[in-house]
């Protein structure tokens, strides 16, 4: 079977295509076919605005009549569409999906921060590690973090933090949220010790691509510091110069590692591993559950 997930985020939107197949013991296995990402940047507006312009409206309606394009390629057999935290702040939201589903037919669901949570814990990486350590999924967007901690085989704690990278960039993050999301960490670090990082979204995996660690290593804390001190200190243009990042990464790289790194300083996690996984890998395997149990 041939899934699809579409991620529409408030930096980038991703077209994810995975084939499912299940063994003779009927445990399914995963496979990407396809990642497409479009960097709409749809947090510019919302965040400043509280809207989305027909500019970035007729971009996100382009780019997902694509997507449509590119499943039909695939033979895609099911595909399932969520947006996140500017679609989430969006005013004019609504309007913009009624739209959306006429001229594509595809339907967006809006999840909450805490369902975001919930189906980045979907893709199970902790259930295959290490039961004497804690872990602390840690996905940061352009409009959000969403924080969840696993710990003795089960999923303890989740939140949603309206602290994102373009909202860092906009200055739109008041300090109280800062010290909401430093106290409930420091509060969850007392309920687990030796806590381990488990790192989801592009920009920490651009980082685990410069640091040429081979898949399956961890980064430390004091790497992530070393790059937040060497990427801070010079300009966006030197950024994309320098380390050959595209300009819709370099400006927020900055602005994740600050999040990544207050979050594991926090947390006390001195290692964070970079599996390579997100929202729309979790909305495969969400897609999934939910077929495999209305069976």
């Amino acid at each position: 079977m041939i899934l699809a997930a579409i991620d529409i985020g408030s930096n980038a939107a991703r077209l994810l295509i995975s084939q499912v197949k299940v063994t003779q013991e009927n445990v399914p296995v995963f496979s990407k076919l396809n990642l497409f990402r479009v960097p709409i940047r749809l947090g510019f507006d919302v965040f400043e605005y509280n809207r989305i312009s027909e500019e970035k409206t007729n971009m996100l309606i382009q780019t997902l009549k694509a997507f449509r394009h590119l499943m039909n390629a695939h033979h895609v057999d099911h595909v399932k569409v969520c947006a996140t935290s500017a679609m989430r702040d969006a005013k004019n939201s609504g309007l913009i999906c009624d739209i959306i589903k006429k001229e594509t037919g595809l339907h967006i669901e809006i999840i909450t921060g805490e369902m975001e949570a919930n189906i980045i814990h979907e893709n199970h990486i902790a259930e295959n590690l290490d039961r004497n350590h804690s872990y602390m999924y840690i996905d940061v967007g352009g409009g959000s973090t969403e924080i969840s901690v696993f710990g003795n085989g089960v999923l303890a704690y989740k939140k949603s933090f309206n602290i994102g990278t373009i909202r860092l960039l906009k200055d739109k993050v008041d300090n109280s949220e800062w010290e909401q999301m430093k106290n409930e960490i420091k509060l969850v670090r007392k309920k687990h010790k030796d806590m381990v990082g488990i790192g989801s979204g592009g920009n920490i995996n651009k980082i685990f691509s410069m640091s040429k660690k081979k898949d399956g290593k961890s980064l430390n804390l004091e790497i992530l510091k070393e790059y937040y001190k060497e990427l801070h200190s010079i300009s966006t243009e030197e950024r994309i110069t320098l380390f050959n990042l595209r300009e819709d990464r370099a400006d927020v790289i900055v602005p994740a590692l600050q999040i990544y790194i207050n979050v594991m300083r926090w947390a006390g996690c001195d290692e964070i591993y970079v599996p390579k996984i997100g929202l729309a890998d979790g909305l495969i395997h969400h897609m999934w559950e939910e077929m495999h149990l209305s069976y």
